[in-house]
Order: C-alpha cells, then structure tokens, then sequence
C-alpha cells in the first residue's frame, strides 16, 4: 500500500469484515483513494466485494458465453450470499423493492452504468436509483451502509437494534451494480448527498499469498489479493467484542 494511502487510513475506524467466505476487493483503498475514482455520495474510502471464480470471472461459464450471451445474474458467484453488519448499531435506512436486471450481459451493463452517471441527478430518487435496495446502521456517529442487495432480502427494519454479525440483506445486483456485488462505505451521514466518508479497516481476514492463507489484521485488501473470512473466525470475534 502506497505511504498516501497509509497516511488517510491512520485513523481509520476498525469493523468486522461484512461477507463470509473468498471475496476479491474490486474497488478498495487498499489500492487507490479515491476507491471509485469519486468523493461524490461519500465514496472515497468504499469497497466493492465481489465473488469471482477462475480467471475472475463472474460465472462458471466461460468467457466467451458471458460476453456474447450473458449469464443469469442469480448464477453468479456470491449472488444470495448473507450480508452481516460491522458493527453494533441502529437501523436508519432499510430500503427494499428496487428490482434487479434477471440477466447479465457485461457490455450491456457497462452502458447502463455509464448512462446512470451521467443522468445521476442528487436527489433521494436519484441516490436510491444508483444504490439500489440498501441498509444503513448508525453506531454513534459513524454510518455503515450496505447497497446493491437482493430484492426482497433486506431482514431488517428502521429503528431495530442490530449486533455485528447480524444479517442484513443479501449480496445482489439492484440499482446501478455491473455484476452482483457488495458496496460498502462508513458515513458520518446517513444522507450521502451530504455525508463525508469514513475510513475503515478490517479487523482480521485471510489472504492467498505464496500458495497459502496469510493472516491480515486491521487492513484493507487491495483489488489483486483473494481474502476470506470463515464463518466460525466470524462467530467467535462477534461473540467476543459484542456486548452481552
């Protein structure tokens, strides 16, 4: 990681890791600030989560049927797969409903997301078109937000107290999303049109290096680096630094 982005994670706030099993960091800090090339919606320090097989593709067909066909979006790797919350906190945005395209064709998409930019307009309507259906939890003064989930799978409601570890919603392709993914990014602001972002690092998960899992602690992933956290790893770090 470079010294600048040493420098802007200092301070970062440390969170449990939101997804269970192997993940590739697509879009990280660990790698650049801005993480999407943007400040815009409080996004500098987010991350995209996304599940890809052999040679990163998203499916388990090959190339050449998901350029030329397409794939259907619910057969993607990680698509369906529980979100569980950072940290202990308060529901203040649980929005659900906002459909998924059923089919991924990845030129298609890259034209809609771009399109989706460009139209972008900086109202609710407009924050809630690009995120798609998503979560917010409030924990003091820091805001975690989980965006592009399953339609119908958001499991929890605003005003309910959730615990780290707790399951959110489910990991999915609504709103402006090019491939079932999790974006994930803190706040000082429920409200991203106004909110500022928040730094965050991961308190312990597992890297592919040399041909073996590496232990990371209090670290970002960069976009090349294979991680994983394991669900009983998971478990007993909820257990131990939630309260009773």
């Amino acid at each position: 990681m470079a010294k600048d982005h040493l420098a802007e994670l200092a301070d970062a706030l440390v969170v449990d890791f939101p997804l269970r099993g192997e993940w590739y960091a697509v879009r990280s800090p660990g790698s650049r600030i801005p993480s999407h090339g943007t400040d815009v919606l409080a996004q500098r320090y987010a991350f995209d989560l996304q599940r890809l097989g052999h040679r990163r593709r998203p499916h388990p067909a090959g190339w050449v049927r998901i350029l030329v066909a397409g794939v259907p979006v619910r057969e993607c790797f990680g698509w369906g797969e529980p979100v569980h919350s950072v940290l202990d906190g308060v529901v203040v945005a649980a929005v659900d409903g906002v459909p998924e395209r059923t089919w991924l064709h990845p030129a298609r998409e890259l034209w809609h997301a771009g399109t989706a930019g460009v139209k972008f307009q900086p109202t609710a309507a407009g924050v809630r078109r690009l995120v798609g259906n998503h979560v917010i939890v409030r924990s003091d003064a820091v805001y975690a937000a989980y965006a592009h989930l399953v339609p119908g799978s958001v499991q929890v409601d605003v005003g309910q107290h959730v615990r780290r570890g707790d399951v959110v919603g489910r990991v999915g392709s609504s709103g402006n999303s090019t491939a079932p993914h999790l974006h994930f990014q803190l706040m000082d602001n429920a409200d991203p049109l106004v909110a500022r972002a928040l730094p965050a690092v991961f308190a312990g998960y597992d890297v592919w290096r040399h041909g073996r899992w590496q232990r990371a602690q209090n670290s970002v992933p960069t976009t090349t680096e294979r991680i994983r956290v394991t669900k009983s790893e998971a478990d007993d770090s909820s257990d131990k630094e939630s309260p009773s």
